[in-house]
């Protein structure tokens, strides 16, 4: 199925960018993903939920390619995908942020969204030292993306402050902001709201619903706040102990028993 559909909000919803089938993935022998199946489509929000320990993040790596499956295949607009290093998938344009943050503490706003544009970086490390030429008219062009992408995220005032001083809320904003950098097609978030009060996650999320109206990216997230992923998630999947246990809508989901039971069962720490 490659039609789209328009959603009750009026956003068009492509065909798949991204299909994983049949994945089954192993750490030794603990079993992290069971035969999961799901597709990815183009200009959605797709969500991954569970409670702990369901394997929301192994498939996430593996989406990302970090981690390959000794079952099963990822296809990513319409080609299998094999082996990959992480800048292959960089350069396939799928970017991501973190859990924890991973951000460089000492350098400024600026500098740590820069670093997201490290894949548009064409010239030589010669003329970059020298900025000159080539790589004078790189340099611009790559500072003015990363200017509309602080100026989107409303992040201005601490451009040159060190991200080390920001409160926890701005760092995760600027996170966000360098994996924006790299303009990517698909954006994968684990846990963007994590350990934010009830503003920053209100914040957070109008910046996911702006990126994906305003730039048309797809997004696929991990988040606990079952709220947040209601509000602005047009599909979602349900994963418990490593298996899917639903797909669909939110409202298919939040109405599906194996996921209800899941929720209202023991935590799987």
């Amino acid at each position: 199925m490659t039609h789209t559909y328009t959603t009750p909000d009026g956003r068009t919803i492509g065909g798949p960018v991204m299909e994983v089938k049949n994945i089954s993935l192993r750490f030794g022998g603990v079993v992290a993903i069971r035969q999961v199946s799901f597709d990815i489509r183009d200009g959605e929000i797709r969500a991954i939920i569970g409670p702990n320990g369901a394997g929301k993040s192994s498939m996430l790596n593996v989406i990302n390619g970090f981690y390959c499956p000794q079952e099963g295949e990822v296809w990513f607009r319409s080609k299998r995908r094999g082996r990959m290093k992480p800048h292959q998938i960089a350069y396939q344009g799928i970017a991501r942020t973190f859990q924890n943050i991973a951000l460089f503490s000492g350098m400024t706003t600026l500098d740590n969204i820069m670093t997201g544009r490290l894949t548009h970086m064409k010239s030589s490390m010669l003329s970059q030292a020298l900025w000159w030429g080539k790589a004078e008219a790189e340099e611009t062009a790559n500072r003015e993306v990363v200017e509309r992408v602080i100026d989107f995220l409303e992040i201005q005032s601490v451009r040159k402050t060190p991200v080390g001083q920001l409160p926890y809320g701005l760092q995760k904003r600027v996170e966000l902001g360098r994996a924006l950098a790299a303009e990517p097609g698909l954006l994968l978030l684990d846990e963007p709201m994590a350990g934010m009060n009830v503003e920053e996650k209100e914040d957070m999320s109008r910046f996911i619903l702006d990126v994906n109206d305003e730039f048309g990216t797809t997004i696929v997230l991990i988040e606990h706040d079952m709220g947040v992923v209601m509000d602005i998630a047009d599909r979602v999947v349900v994963m418990d102990y490593g298996k899917k246990i639903g797909d669909g809508t939110p409202d298919e989901v939040r109405n599906n028993q194996d996921v209800i039971d899941a929720y209202l069962g023991v935590s799987h720490d």
